[in-house]
């Protein structure tokens, strides 16, 4: 039986008629390697669904982006499912985060910026792991939530039955504490002390998770957010070695070697699905929650432990680093996969993290309220060739600018406020690298999207959370 939740959300989105649509109104039998049939069947019984997130993986350091990466079985998701070819995140991590769990901007609750203690949900707020527990899945995370630390911010509180990993947005992959020596990992919101590099103890987790016995036909959903390639980075010899003769930095080549460590723990992932039978009920979506980061270092975090990292990501072609909001920081690689149900295809709608919550409510048969006024929508009508939406709005916000994506027109306002300030304007299908700023010619188009831009700021927070990085 399908059910809904009802939120405390303030305002409606434009688009919510779509979210609520099941993914049986939406797919046609083209879409289908195994016919119309199947699919019916797949959804019937609710697919178990994962989703993987990296930290700081930037567009050009995924191998099907660029061949000296190494990453195979990420690649060969991108070969059997669909390649999401514009994918939008936030320029940092919290909001992305916070967007992915509950279909809206970040800013809707105040979240602008990495977060610290204080919690950056609202109690009672209906994340994807509440509403798909509320139709029947076992829910579980594995690994970063930085959505505040102190105990009534952590994952039980937010609809996960179990909860693993580290609460901090960043920490040392082998003593897990955080930058200031605070400890930070736990499981089921309990700190506690553990041995091991932190992909290996949040894969084996989520394999864990995955092997738990459960009831004939009970699904599952799991939240899989890695650590790497987030600095400070410390690899195993065995995948520093793979770069030896590739990548002469010593940080860059931490940096790659994080991301294959990160690629063969999701083929353990993969792995133990096709030997539990689970492979062709089991969604499993694969984001980056911002682009990459140009470097760092400091003398004082993590004790002076680590050297400087003086190259880390890779965002080529696109423009700038993590943190700005230009598409280096907002455009990630992100793929999808459900075998036997879903084609192999290549996806070119620019779609958010937004649409994430609403896509696999869908998949579950679970109906969205209109209470919730989520801000994403079920993409499922990029892949199917469905009527594209009239007015598709991406929107950020950051402590000192803003941007907003409308068909092909990006505008990123420069101020705090947007009475004052500097704007530029790009067409971003001609210019997806941002490179010719237009808004001395468009005078008009820079007002139209300045208005829209106040339409989506009424329908944000203000004050906004206290950010810590």
């Amino acid at each position: 039986m399908k059910q809904a939740i009802n939120g405390n959300s303030v305002r409606r989105n434009n688009f919510i008629s779509y979210s609520a649509i099941g993914i049986s109104g939406l797919i046609i039998p083209s879409l289908f390697s195994c016919g119309q049939k199947k699919a019916e069947e797949n959804v019937q019984q609710k697919p178990n669904i994962i989703v993987i997130i990296a930290d700081d993986l930037g567009w050009n350091d995924i191998g099907y982006h660029n061949p000296g990466i190494k990453t195979p079985n990420i690649d060969g998701m991108m070969q059997q499912g669909l390649t999401f070819d514009r994918f939008y995140v936030c320029s940092v991590s919290s909001p992305t985060r916070a967007s992915l769990l509950t279909g809206r901007y970040p800013t809707r609750y105040g979240i602008l910026a990495p977060l610290g203690d204080a919690p950056g949900l609202p109690a009672g707020t209906v994340t994807i792991a509440s509403l798909l527990k509320a139709n029947g899945y076992d829910t579980g995370i594995s690994g970063k939530w930085h959505l505040g630390t102190v105990p009534e911010a952590r994952p039980l509180n937010y609809g996960f039955n179990s909860s693993y990993g580290y609460l901090r947005g960043q920490i040392d992959p082998y003593t897990h504490l955080y930058k200031n020596g605070s400890k930070t990992w736990h499981r089921n919101d309990k700190l506690f002390d553990e041995e091991g590099h932190a992909t290996d103890l949040i894969t084996n987790e989520a394999v864990r998770f995955i092997s738990e016995p459960r009831e004939k036909g009970s699904p599952f959903f799991l939240y899989v957010a890695y650590s790497v390639p987030h600095y400070p980075l410390e690899e195993p010899k065995e995948y520093t070695d793979m770069y030896a003769n590739s990548v002469s930095n010593e940080s860059r080549r931490n940096n790659v070697a994080s991301i294959t460590h990160m690629d063969v723990s999701i083929g353990k992932i993969l792995n133990v699905l096709k030997e539990k039978g689970l492979s062709e009920k089991t969604v499993v979506m694969f984001l980056s929650d911002n682009g990459g980061q140009e470097k760092w270092s400091s003398q004082t975090e993590y004790g002076g432990k680590f050297k400087p990292h003086d190259v880390l990501g890779d965002n080529l072609p696109l423009r700038d680093w993590k943190g700005s909001l230009y598409d280096g920081a907002l455009r990630v690689p992100a793929v999808m996969i459900w075998p036997g149900t879903l084609k192999p295809m290549k996806v070119e709608a620019p779609l958010s993290v937004t649409d994430i919550y609403p896509t696999l409510a869908s998949f579950a048969g679970a109906i969205v309220s209109a209470d919730l006024k989520l801000d994403g929508m079920n993409f499922m009508y990029a892949v199917n060739g469905g009527e594209k939406p009239k007015e598709r709005i991406l929107y950020w916000k950051s402590n000192n600018r803003f941007a907003l994506l409308k068909e092909e027109w990006k505008l990123i306002h420069n101020g705090k406020k947007l009475e004052e300030g500097t704007n530029e304007l790009y067409k971003i299908e001609s210019d997806p690298y941002e490179t010719k700023d237009l808004s001395q010619n468009n005078p008009d188009k820079v007002q139209e999207l300045l208005t829209e831009m106040k339409l989506q700021l009424a329908s944000d927070k203000t004050p906004e959370v206290k950010a810590v990085e």
